[in-house]
Parts: C-alpha cells; sequence; structure tokens
C-alpha cells in the first residue's frame, strides 16, 4: 500500500492546509487546535476530516484526540485540490423571475447546482449570475458564492433570490436569519398522508449512518431546530401531493421531516424514495411506477413561493414559479392510475 508521500505526489491526495505548532504550544487536541487556524471550520467537520484520515501529524494520520505539541507538523490533505475560490462565468441559461437595482428573483431549473463545491466547480447557477451580472456581492463567508443568501438542492427546482448589492444581501440574509420570508414547496410523497394538515418539528444534523443524508432527532440534543408546516393539496392513492412551508431552512429540511415521518419524497434516490414504498406487488404497478421515474428522475420538489421584503422600499414580494413539466406529467399519471383503480375497487 502506498505511503501518504507517495499519495501526495502522484495526485492522489492534496494538501489544503499546513501548520507548525511553534515552541510554545500547549498540548492541545488537534481539532480545537485546528479550529484556530482554518477559517469558519467546526469542530464537527475537523472531526470527521480525521476520522477519514485527512488529517496527518508528522506525516501520520490521527485521531481527534491527538495532541498536539511543541514542533509538530499538521496537516489537512483531501482527495480534491483546493480552490481559490475564484468563480469562472459561463455563459448559461437564466430563467429571470425578476430583477431591479437590488435583487434578482430566479426559477432554478432541476439538475444545476447553485454554487460551486466539491465535484461541482462549473455549470452552477454561481456561475451563470457571474457571466449575466457583474460585481455581484460575496458572501463574507464563502467568496465562491456570490450574491446568494439561501439555496435549493441540485434536484429541486424553483425559486430563489440573489443579492445585487452588499445592502441588499445584508438585509435579505437578516431576514432568512430571522425567518420572517415566506417560502412554500410542492411535494410528492410517498404513501396516503394521514392528516390534511399538520407541522414536524425535530432537529436536524448530519446523520450518524450515512454521511450523504441527514437525520431527524427528536429530542432536540444534536442538529438544529427545524419546522416544517405542511396541507395535502391531493391525495393520488399510493402518494400524496403536499405544499410545504418552512419556518426554518436547514439542509434537506422537507427530504429528511418527511422520512421520518413515515413519508418519503417520490423518487428522492439519497433517501430511499427512488424504491416502490407503497401500493401492489402487481408487475403492471411496477412498470408504471418506474415509467414515472423515468418522467421525474430527480426527487419531486419544487420551490413554488417565496416572499420578502424589499430591501430598499420595504416592500413586501411575492413571487411564484408553475410546477414544472416533469412533476406536472406525473401528477397527470397518478390522477389516471388512482381513478381507474376506484373504478375497479367500486
Amino acid at each position: 500500500m502506498e505511503n501518504i508521500e507517495e499519495r501526495l505526489e502522484n495526485g492522489e491526495l492534496h494538501e489544503h492546509y499546513s501548520f507548525v505548532a511553534d515552541k510554545g504550544q500547549e498540548p492541545l487536541r488537534v481539532d480545537k487546535y485546528l479550529m484556530n487556524f482554518i477559517e469558519n471550520a467546526t469542530r464537527n467537520k475537523i472531526q470527521n476530516a480525521a476520522k477519514a484520515g485527512n488529517i496527518l501529524v508528522n506525516g501520520q494520520e490521527v485521531k481527534p484526540n491527538y495532541r498536539v505539541k511543541a514542533g509538530d507538523d499538521v496537516k489537512v490533505v483531501l482527495a480534491y485540490p483546493p480552490r481559490d475560490g475564484t468563480v469562472i462565468p459561463e455563459d448559461l441559461p437564466l430563467d429571470i423571475v425578476y430583477e431591479d437595482d437590488d435583487v434578482i428573483v430566479v426559477n432554478k431549473d432541476q439538475g444545476m447546482v447553485v454554487h460551486p463545491g466539491h465535484g461541482n466547480y462549473s455549470g452552477t447557477l454561481v456561475n451563470a449570475l457571474s457571466f449575466h451580472f457583474e460585481n455581484l456581492p460575496d458572501n463574507s463567508q464563502n467568496l465562491d458564492r456570490p450574491g446568494l443568501v439561501h439555496r435549493i438542492d441540485k434536484g429541486t427546482s424553483g425559486l430563489l433570490v440573489v443579492a445585487k448589492t452588499e445592502f441588499a444581501m445584508a438585509h435579505l440574509a437578516k431576514q432568512f436569519f430571522n425567518k420572517t420570508t415566506e417560502r412554500e414547496y410542492i411535494a410528492l410523497v410517498w404513501g396516503d398522508v394521514e392528516e390534511e394538515e399538520g407541522t414536524i418539528e425535530g432537529h436536524i444534523g448530519r446523520s450518524a449512518k450515512n454521511r450523504m443524508q441527514m437525520a431527524v432527532y427528536p429530542e432536540g440534543d444534536v442538529g438544529k431546530e427545524a419546522i416544517t408546516h405542511y396541507k395535502v393539496i391531493e391525495r393520488l392513492g399510493y402518494i400524496t401531493m403536499v405544499s410545504c412551508r418552512l419556518e426554518t431552512g436547514r439542509t434537506h429540511q422537507i427530504r429528511a421531516h418527511f422520512r421520518y415521518i413515515g413519508h418519503t419524497l417520490f423518487n428522492d434516490e439519497r433517501y430511499g424514495g427512488e424504491k416502490i414504498l407503497k401500493g401492489t406487488t402487481f408487475t403492471n404497478y411496477r412498470q408504471f411506477v418506474n415509467n414515472c421515474f423515468q418522467l421525474l428522475p430527480r426527487q419531486a420538489l419544487h420551490a413554488r413561493t417565496l416572499g420578502f421584503v424589499h430591501p430598499r422600499t420595504n416592500e413586501f414580494m411575492r413571487f411564484e414559479a408553475a410546477i414544472p413539466d416533469d412533476i406536472q406529467a406525473v401528477v397527470e399519471k397518478w390522477r389516471v392510475y388512482s381513478s381507474n383503480r376506484a373504478i375497479e375497487e367500486d
């Protein structure tokens, strides 16, 4: 097996940070040590990096509880090269719903990543915004996210607001922090949701079993507070269309919350919704669902409504993006299926 030096030399690993502990360094856990030097790093992220073998001291992998001593050579190495924060403008199509001197409201298509990140350094909404608009304000915590005050997932379609000035960015960011914005999503979920409307509460944090998923922690001892209000729009037999209004804006909030109550989003591969979770075992039914998956090759989630106070005029503005064709097509198929099923049962 290749050692660390060889993996760095052949480009399998890349050095992101390097520090040498000074002569006066008292013994200190490596996770706490790195928090003092790496901007915006959280202890949890550093601990996970150590567990994954990405933190080296004197060339050797260490655990989070390793105590850094004077003269120690501490490095953070990752499987991808470091980025300089530069966003390359790209001439990509944008569906601009509204624009003035302060804000832009965009209807993002499903499949487009919002901002650059590991594995997605081009083709993002930010690359497109940087081409169409000059001098968007920098996000103080992430220089590769100019103008952004919130985001939606790659497979989710719908509305985002983007700031065009520093003043607008600060004003909008405060609204999102204070939970005064209006955000409504349309989702198709597996199963017949029992209540006509309700509220899902439960802290959301990274899953201990699958780091690619978020999990709900009802006791509130892990993660951050998350509140989703929902209302049934239409019952379609083995799936339900719901309207979700977010009181908080956690990562994967709707996806994690509905999985938690037993109604995983339709075709949400990350959370198991790409399997047939409700229905019959008949071959024709399986084929019908697979046809729906092909029509809608992503989680059935759309950010339909976005409302906020305009940073300059103080007017409350509300925008709505029609349900996209792929979700609408699947809804139509389920309407036909559920109506035929009802006739057969009669």
